[in-house]
């Protein structure tokens, strides 16, 4: 068991007496015994992968699309949010955009999304556009900019909430600017958002040419879904 311990073998360590004991009942081959020991180590390595995924990924909590209600929006199409899901917009370095008012379901869709990307081996980063834009002028007092733009870039998957709901000066816009523009065509980018594309120079500064630019990128591989509708939570509020 020392020998096991030390080769960093913890199922094997924890699994190997019942399942002797359970080979010895049904007789088993050597063969099974030690691929049931092998499967069984792989299986936790598998899921130790993705709790790994999941934290690093920073979800602010675990949402399913199973959990989605798809009764309350008046207005969201359902095939096309359900065809997300099998994530073929990920090795395309595609985006998504998810636009409506507040409380219709925009974050929760985006988190499940993230949570089933880290299931299934993509990493992940969940943030909003503020602590996007605090974390780059804090990199920049220091002198890390670059290194913050580095740790935005890399994942797979990188989920923006919250975008236009507070005010960007000019130094938020450059940089929510570097962030989508680096990752155009090298990962791909969820943005939730209660702003139509319009009226996105107001979020940016009121700069039309960086917002062309900028939607120039993010639209070129991208699925932008609609959601229409009441707050979710005015109606748990009005209920209770």
């Amino acid at each position: 068991m020392r020998q096991l311990a030390r080769l960093q073998l913890p199922y094997f360590v924890q699994q190997c007496a019942p399942l002797c004991a359970q080979a010895a009942r049904e007789s088993w081959t050597h063969a099974r015994f030690l691929e049931q020991l092998v499967a069984g180590e792989a299986a936790r390595r598998d899921e130790a992968l993705v709790d790994r995924r999941v934290k690093a990924a920073r979800l602010p909590g675990i949402k399913t699309l199973d959990g989605f209600d798809w009764t309350w929006p008046k207005k969201i199409n359902r095939a096309q949010v359900q065809h997300l899901f099998r994530l073929d917009f990920i090795p395309r370095n595609g985006n998504v955009i998810f636009l409506g008012g507040v409380g219709i379901g925009k974050t929760h869709l985006a988190v499940a999304l993230a949570h089933t990307a880290c299931l299934r081996g993509a990493t992940t980063l969940f943030t909003s556009a503020v602590d996007i834009v605090n974390s780059l002028a804090a990199a920049q007092a220091i002198g890390g900019i670059k290194r913050e733009l580095a740790r935005l870039t890399k994942p797979s998957l990188l989920i923006i909430d919250e975008l236009g709901y507070l005010p960007i000066d000019k130094f938020g816009a450059d940089a929510l600017f570097q962030v989508i523009s680096q990752r155009y065509e090298r990962g791909s980018t969820v943005i939730t958002t209660n702003r139509a594309f319009k009226l996105w120079p107001e979020i940016f500064n009121n700069d039309s040419t960086l917002t062309s630019a900028l939607l120039d990128r993010l639209l070129h591989h991208a699925d932008s879904i609609v959601i229409e509708g009441p707050s979710y939570r005015m109606r748990e509020h009005n209920n209770a």
